[in-house]
């Protein structure tokens, strides 16, 4: 599953389903595909998310041995995510996702 995420601010980010998932979890909402969040609840989540992101980079990533690529960070993949996120604060916009 892919997760689309939208607003009127930024160009559209896609992640994949159990990834955007986790970060909408870390945003404090339920984690309900498709949804929203109104313009005045978005800075709250950008600021939720953020929260968690730093958290998260305290603790070392877990390394798959058996795996042949790198292990992505949480906080590296919520980059995008997050830019939209400030644009659509700024731009005092809904954000969507489906």
């Amino acid at each position: 599953m892919l997760v689309t995420f939208t607003t009127k601010a930024y160009a559209d980010i896609t992640m994949f389903g159990d990834v955007a998932i986790a970060m909408l979890k870390m945003m404090g909402h339920s984690g309900t595909v498709p949804s929203a969040i109104l313009a005045t609840d978005v800075p709250v989540a950008l600021s939720r998310l953020t929260a968690a992101i730093d958290a998260e980079k305290t603790s070392p990533p877990v390394a798959d041995k058996d795996a042949d690529e790198p292990v992505v960070s949480m906080a590296h993949r919520a980059l995008p995510l997050i830019n939209l996120l400030a644009a659509a604060a700024k731009a005092e916009s809904n954000v969507m996702w489906k």
